[in-house]
C-alpha cells in the first residue's frame, strides 16, 4: 500500500479501497498518491467519463479501464512538462540507443529498436521517457511559466498551493464513485473564493484553436467535475477553474482561459450524462458498443448545399 497525507476534508459515504491500490479509506482530498496508483482505481475520472460519450463508447471506454491505455511519445511529453512546471511527477529520464557494439548513447529520435526498447523500459519503472532535446524543451517552457504575469501567479508554492491533490467521493445523486487529480490546489483566498489551475500542453495557445481543444478534448466535461469535486467535499463554495495553455514550441507562448456559462452547461450536461451511463453499465455488467442497429449515415448540410438543385 502506498502511503498518502490525510484527505485534506471528507463528504459523506465510504469508498471502497480495491486492493494492490491506494490507501484511501474515506472520501477526500489526498496528496502523495503516484500517477500508477490513482490511474489504477476504479472510481471514475473525467476523462473515463468522456470516454463513455460519443464519439467514443462504454466498450472503449470498459477496455481502457480494464487493460490500460497505450502509451503514446505525446503523453510522455505532456508528463515531462507539467512535472517541470509543477515540480513534481514522475523522474524524467533521458531515453538512449544501444550501437552494435554496445556502446549508448543519448537518442536523436525513436528510430532505433533500442531507444524504443529503453522508453518502454523507463516507463515500467514508473518513471518519464523523454529525448534529450524535449528535455532542453521542458526546461524553456517551464521557464516562460515562470515568466508570465498570470501563470507565475496561478502556480505559486508561495501561495499555499499544492501540486497533483488527488480527490475521491461518491456522487449521491448516481450512487457513483467519482475522482479528480488536481495539477494544482490552491488555498482559498480571503474572499473564500479558489481559482484552480490546469495546465495544458497545445500545439496553438490562440483562443479560436483553443476553443477547438475544448470541444475535441471535453475540457468543459473536466472543468464541471473538478468543480464538483471541491463542492461535493465541502471544500470550496465559490471555484474558478482556469485553463494555463502554453505553446511547445518557441517561444513557447501561454494563454490564460476561463470557460463562459454556455460551456458549463454542456459540461454540466454531458457530465450527468456519462454518470448516469457509467451507473446503468455497471449496475448490469454491460457495457455497449457504439450501436447494435444498422445506422444511416447522412451527408453533412455544406455537402447538401453544394450539390443542390445538381442534375444527375
Amino acid at each position: 500500500m502506498t502511503a498518502v497525507e490525510t484527505p485534506v476534508g471528507t463528504g459523506s459515504g465510504e469508498l471502497p479501497v480495491p486492493t494492490g491500490t491506494t490507501d484511501i479509506a474515506v472520501p477526500g482530498v489526498y496528496g502523495g498518491i503516484s500517477d500508477a496508483d490513482y490511474h489504477r482505481h476504479p472510481a471514475l475520472s473525467s476523462s473515463g467519463a468522456r470516454a463513455l460519450l460519443p464519439p467514443s463508447c462504454p466498450a472503449l471506454f470498459r477496455h481502457q479501464q480494464l487493460h490500460g491505455r497505450p502509451a503514446k511519445k505525446e503523453f510522455d511529453f505532456g508528463h515531462a512538462a507539467h512535472a517541470k512546471v509543477l515540480g513534481i511527477g514522475g523522474e524524467l529520464v533521458v531515453v538512449q540507443r544501444t550501437a552494435k557494439d554496445g556502446a549508448k548513447s543519448d537518442a536523436a529520435d525513436y528510430k532505433s529498436p533500442t531507444a524504443v526498447e529503453h522508453a518502454d523500459e523507463i516507463r515500467a519503472e514508473g518513471k518519464v521517457p523523454v529525448l534529450r532535446r524535449q528535455l532542453e524543451v521542458v526546461d524553456a517552457m517551464a521557464d516562460a511559466i515562470r515568466e508570465h504575469p498570470v501563470a507565475s501567479v496561478l502556480f505559486d508554492p508561495g501561495l499555499g498551493g499544492l501540486p497533483e491533490q488527488s480527490a475521491f467521493w461518491i456522487d449521491d445523486r448516481f450512487g457513483v464513485e467519482r475522482r479528480a487529480r488536481f495539477d494544482w490546489l490552491p488555498g482559498p483566498r480571503p474572499d473564500g473564493r479558489v481559482i484552480v489551475p490546469d495546465y495544458k500542453t497545445t500545439t496553438c495557445a490562440e483562443r479560436g484553436a483553443f476553443a477547438k481543444s475544448v470541444s475535441s478534448f471535453g475540457y468543459h466535461v473536466q472543468d464541471v467535475w473538478y468543480r464538483d469535486a471541491l463542492h461535493d467535499l465541502g471544500q470550496a463554495e465559490d471555484v474558478a477553474f482556469v485553463f494555463v495553455a502554453q505553446e511547445k514550441t518557441p517561444p513557447f507562448l501561454i494563454n490564460v482561459f476561463q470557460l463562459d456559462e454556455g460551456w458549463l452547461h454542456i459540461g454540466r450536461v454531458q457530465a450527468d450524462r456519462a454518470l448516469q451511463v457509467f451507473a446503468e453499465c455497471t449496475a448490469t455488467d454491460t457495457w455497449p458498443s457504439y450501436s447494435s442497429d444498422v445506422e444511416l449515415i447522412t451527408p453533412p448540410g455544406w455537402l447538401v448545399q453544394q450539390y443542390e438543385g445538381a442534375l444527375l
